[in-house]
């Protein structure tokens, strides 16, 4: 081929290329832009998505911690019922013994005795002393709201708040505030801890972990759901400390465990657990799992830890048994793992007793419970033919029983009230059975909720079932006649 010939043929080649492009071009054009993945389908992969950090606002932002503040018409209740914090009282979802329901409801449901619209987000309610607590995302005012209403009638109390960017990222807020009779501690979804005084809203004080202690902000933002013991906030940083203890009243660092691994916050929430009359408390981080001393004068000091459980993305917090045992659970095929306390020549070892595949054991947002011997959950989305099916377990890995293929549940909150499992499915359909290891029976079944996304954590107290879903919280009646 000659010199010319050569020309030719590469300006031909040109042509063809850029008409291609310009016809990809006009094709995309013709066929509008890509669809946008339904927020209801499956999350994406941690691979897959960049870090919630990366979509806050620009780094000029200055965050003013519980700057605002309004007091409304609402009064406190007069029920004496608490659940003042996630997961209940006794931090295993499991309701005190005096709480009694119904095992049968009204043809149209549980009575709906209140409702109120939020923000976008899955945050579950705390309640104590007649007061609904709920971290909540404004925005119009692009603000985290720490919101209190009655529980008598839901008419709000007061809020404080603070403004703060975020952008939607599968939801805005979706942790649940701690509560003692004196403070209320929340954690935003960009890391800001407020502690505010319970009954008034008075403003103690604030951290911004992100900024002053270098934590990296969870993909689908802050999951972790405070912990508040004897008015002492226990955080787990992520940062330049791995947990750390402050005082309520002053906002006083007491104690901090050091990150020497660079382990970072995972959406789980610290757990107490007891072993041998010693307490402390188990994290399940990205990059391990860590137990730490609770036992006065060696708060936060390291007692063991594992890397025998690494996952990117952990939601579920770590599950104690009474023997020294805890199970741990996440999504995206991690499936289960339970671990063994076992004390050596002056050290604790958490050993691996055994792991469960996802299509056996796991769940993929909320935490497996524990109860008179048994643990239940709702396996995740990937459990292939035995997906989003209640389940039963012994301690000992066997599956006493699964809810079958037409009895399916999703990502929402389950818990055990008077020997019965309440199940709250995505569409907001309540289910309630037997909380019993001796097969699946079904006692009731109603639609509480007409959004999308009933994620967030329940709470109950005097027979008042809290449910919510993206956009609104309602107060059920669950005790029937009395």
């Amino acid at each position: 081929m000659t010199g010319k010939a050569y020309k030719e043929f590469f300006a031909l080649l040109a042509v063809v290329a850029a008409g291609i492009a310009v016809s990809a071009i006009l094709l995309a054009w013709w066929r509008g832009p890509a669809e946008t993945p339904l927020i209801s389908r499956r999350l994406p992969l941690a691979s897959e998505l960049p870090n919630a950090s990366a979509m806050a606002a620009k780094d000029s932002e200055t965050i003013r911690i519980g700057e605002q503040f309004a007091s409304f018409q609402g009064v406190p209740g007069k029920l004496t019922g608490a659940w003042p914090g996630f997961r209940g009282a006794h931090h295993d979802n499991i309701a005190p013994p005096q709480e009694k329901i119904a095992e049968k409801w009204p043809a149209g449901g549980p009575p709906v005795l209140w409702t109120v619209e939020l923000g976008e987000g899955y945050a579950g309610p705390a309640i104590l002393n007649g007061r609904v607590y709920l971290l909540d995302y404004d925005a119009k005012e692009n603000a985290d709201s720490l919101r209190c209403f009655s529980m008598d009638d839901g008419r709000e109390i007061w809020r404080r708040w603070y403004k703060v960017h975020i952008k939607r990222n599968h939801g805005i807020s979706r942790t649940v505030p701690a509560v003692s009779d004196d403070f209320v501690v929340s954690m935003g979804p960009r890391c800001h801890v407020m502690c505010v005084d319970a009954q008034t809203g008075k403003f103690r004080w604030g951290l911004d972990l992100e900024k002053d202690w270098g934590t990296t902000v969870p993909m689908w933002y802050t999951g972790q759901c405070p912990l508040l013991i004897d008015n002492q906030a226990i955080i787990a940083v992520g940062g330049k400390v791995l947990l750390m203890s402050i005082d309520c009243a002053t906002g006083k660092i007491l104690w901090q465990t050091p990150n020497p691994e660079n382990w970072q916050m995972s959406h789980a929430s610290v757990t107490p657990m007891e072993w041998q009359g010693k307490k402390m408390y188990v994290y399940a981080a990205i990059g391990g799992i860590i137990g730490v001393s609770a036992e006065k004068g060696e708060e936060g000091k390291v007692l063991w830890q594992t890397i025998q459980w690494k996952f990117q993305v952990i939601a579920p917090s770590p599950v104690p048994l009474e023997d020294g045992r805890f199970l741990v659970t996440a999504g995206y095929g991690a499936g289960s793992a339970m671990f063994q306390l076992t004390q050596t020549v002056g050290s604790v070892v958490a050993k691996l007793d055994y792991k469960l595949d996802k299509t056996d054991f796991a769940c993929e947002q909320h935490t497996p419970i524990y109860y008179r011997g048994f643990l239940y959950s709702i396996l995740p989305a990937d459990a292939g033919g035995f997906r989003k099916q209640a389940v039963c377990m012994n301690p000992n890995g066997k599956i006493m029983w699964r809810s079958g293929a037409t009895e399916r549940f999703g990502l929402g909150p389950f818990m055990i009230a008077d020997d019965k499992l309440l199940l709250l499915e995505d569409n907001g359909s309540l289910t309630m059975i037997k909380a019993s290891a001796t097969g699946y029976v079904k006692l009731a079944q109603a639609k509480v909720l007409d959004g999308k996304e009933a994620w967030a954590p329940m709470a109950l107290a005097d027979g008042r079932l809290l449910v919510r879903d993206y956009g609104q919280m309602k107060c059920l009646d669950l005790r029937g006649r009395q």
